[in-house]
């Protein structure tokens, strides 16, 4: 059998020095010992520990963060990001 993913509008925000601020209310930043994502530095690159249901994914910068259907945060990788998703105009 084949299967379609249903339409559905989320919310992301890409990970880089300019959109921080954004990003700490979009996912909610914090300590992972309250299991919220926390930022950190990867050499000289951000990043950002996710806590998620499968473990802990960690994203790096030009990551999008993205919000989904159930309020779960997760990483996704810029061209994976641009293949699957478009923008919504509202």
């Amino acid at each position: 059998m084949k299967f379609r993913k249903k339409p559905v509008v989320i919310e992301a925000v890409q990970l880089r020095w300019d959109t921080w601020s954004e990003i700490c209310e979009h996912a909610g930043v914090g300590k992972l010992t309250e299991r919220k994502p926390e930022g950190r530095m990867h050499g000289e690159k951000m990043g950002l520990a996710i806590p998620t249901l499968e473990g802990l994914m960690i994203a790096e910068e030009n990551d999008w963060i993205i919000k989904g259907v159930a309020g779960e945060i997760y990483p996704c990788k810029p061209g994976i990001f641009e293949a699957t998703y478009e923008p919504v105009n509202e």
